[in-house]
């Protein structure tokens, strides 16, 4: 069953508590320790499973070096993650990322983490990513897999070109893999998958409810950070007329207008009845 992980800016985090999952940003543990304090109080008094992203997307956007897996293990251990995702690197050659996984795995797990991979390739190139898939569902280095807003639209070459193509391409990729048996394989594995991020609009759930028996776990700033800034998702096929809201996030920035919080909850409630509609469960 399909666990929701809404994101929001820190002095609206109170949005999103009580969830049984949550996904937290490594650049901002760091940065911010009200945001640490409220995931540390979300695992104490409602055992949230906490996933520490490694903020790939974020430096990778930002042109910025990604953090060393050494720094990792420390931020994890300030908020108390469940899971680290290990140094991905997209774009490139999933080499890179494979390595990354070979030698820290063993180190995060030492550390008492259990281990989150995110499949990456060369643009262009569809069977460097699922080389990259076929690594993660077989190494015991492995316990969750990552399907990459980035990783599917590089793959097909459409991550700036064509948001149609874009909004596809994680689907198109999942029946890939199915086709190939690799999601069949990674459940008979044990492997958990989750999805990072939302392209497009949030109608990308519905769109993927065939496969909803592989994902465990999705998260997105787009409900909260798109009702702060004044909009809705709509009735359009994506749930989003113009693609994706490209604004950045300001995780700091505290609005004090009812009105804006208010559209912030009626899309979280959007995505949230999504879940329960498609995926059968209430997160």
């Amino acid at each position: 069953m399909l666990n929701f992980c809404h994101i929001a800016p820190t002095p609206h985090l109170y949005l999103t508590s009580k969830r049984n999952n949550h996904l937290v940003l490594a650049h901002l543990i760091e940065q911010d320790s009200d945001y640490v304090n409220f995931y540390l109080n979300e695992k104490r008094n409602y055992n949230s499973t906490i996933i520490m992203d490694n903020s790939a997307f974020e430096m990778y956007k930002a042109g910025k070096e990604m953090y060393p897996a050494d720094k990792l293990i420390s931020m994890g251990k300030a908020i108390n993650a469940d899971y680290i995702v290990m140094p991905d690197y997209p774009g490139k050659d999933p080499v890179n990322t494979i390595n990354a996984a070979l030698e820290y795995g063993p180190k995060f797990k030492k550390e008492g983490f259990k281990t989150f991979f995110v499949p990456q390739g060369t643009p262009g190139s569809l069977e460097d990513l699922i080389t990259s898939f076929e690594f993660a569902i077989h190494s015991e280095h492995v316990d969750y897999i990552g399907v990459s807003i980035l990783a599917a639209p590089l793959a097909f070459n459409c991550e700036k070109e064509n948001k149609l193509q874009r909004f596809l391409s994680r689907l198109r990729l999942m029946y890939i893999l199915k086709e190939r048996e690799i999601l069949q394989k990674g459940r008979y594995m044990n492997k958990k998958f989750h999805f990072l991020g939302m392209v497009d609009g949030p109608n990308e759930l519905i769109y993927l409810s065939p496969f909803k028996e592989f994902i465990d776990t999705w998260d997105s700033s787009a409900a909260v950070w798109l009702g702060l800034n004044n909009q809705e998702f709509d009735g359009s096929p994506s749930g989003r007329m113009n693609g994706k809201f490209e604004k950045e996030v300001d995780f700091s920035k505290e609005y004090n207008d009812n009105k804006l919080i208010k559209k912030a909850i009626t899309n979280m409630n959007y995505i949230d009845d999504l879940v329960e509609k498609y995926y059968g469960s209430k997160t």
